[in-house]
């Protein structure tokens, strides 16, 4: 069964259009199991496909360190009909990242995380149209003004895509909300979540606002996608750029679901 799932999830890629190109050339496996079910043990509770135990591509067991997350694991192997689809398991995926690669080296993506804090999307400001730039502050400000408050991360706007250098203190100040203990699974679970988060939308800023509370995913994703959304209506989209969004769109709903059921 871990050889099979090594197979499935191994080097799935990020692009929504490669992973469906993918899904074409390759045959994918027929659901080999009756159910899923969640199995509590020392370390974490366990995914169960018929009461046999499932491991990651790197053969390390695929376990939460909750409950609720297992559950909704499990679910997605349930929800699996009579093929398997990585591309329908964005949870399995994220789960598989942390075990196999976080965990392994939560330093590097901390200070990741680290660097999107210096050129944050949400302190890039347009200077026209004026609906544009109120949009912005719609949605970006509160975030900024809560690390400046919550955080003390005081972090400079800047009008246009010239580089603006944010001073030390303020990123060192928003740095110190990336969880850092190595020996603690739930917070290797939050860093796997926060980096996720930070990559998808552009901004550590809003995966941290997202972490702690002061977001729920819809408003995070909602200015994340501000640009996006203005040039589509401006503009007009296309099929590929919507395939992508909804993907992300995904991929986002399953990193603020390891980070609510974190809580448990």
């Amino acid at each position: 069964m871990s050889d099979i799932f090594s197979e499935l999830f191994a080097q799935e890629p990020i692009d929504p259009i490669e992973a469906a190109r993918r899904s074409v050339r390759r045959k994918q496996r027929a659901r080999f199991y009756q159910h899923a079910t969640v199995a509590e043990a020392p370390e974490g509770f366990h995914i169960l496909l018929d009461g046999k135990p499932v491991r990651t591509p790197a053969r390390h067991l695929l376990a939460a360190p909750t409950r609720v997350l297992a559950e909704a694991i499990a679910a997605e192997w349930d929800g699996q009909r009579e093929t398997i689809d990585p591309v329908r398991m964005p949870l399995t995926r994220l789960a598989n990242a942390i075990i196999d690669g976080v965990a392994k080296s939560p330093q590097p993506v901390a200070a990741e995380i680290e660097k999107y804090l210096g050129s944050d999307l949400l302190c890039y400001r347009a200077d026209t149209p004026e609906r544009l730039v109120a949009l912005q502050a719609q949605h970006w400000d509160p975030v900024i003004e809560w690390a400046r408050d919550g955080l003390g991360a005081r972090f400079v706007l800047a009008q246009g895509v010239v580089f603006a250098q944010q001073p030390e203190g303020a990123i060192a100040a928003a740095a110190r909300a990336v969880p850092g203990d190595t020996n603690d699974v739930k917070e290797l679970w939050r860093l796997g979540a926060l980096s996720s988060i930070t990559t998808l939308t552009g901004s550590a800023l809003l995966a941290l606002a997202l972490a702690h509370g002061r977001l729920d995913a819809d408003a995070a994703w909602a200015a994340a996608n501000v640009d996006e959304d203005w040039n589509m209506q401006t503009w007009g989209g296309d099929e590929v750029a919507l395939a992508r969004r909804e993907f992300r769109s995904t991929e986002m709903k399953a990193a603020a679901t390891v980070l609510g059921g974190l809580a448990e």
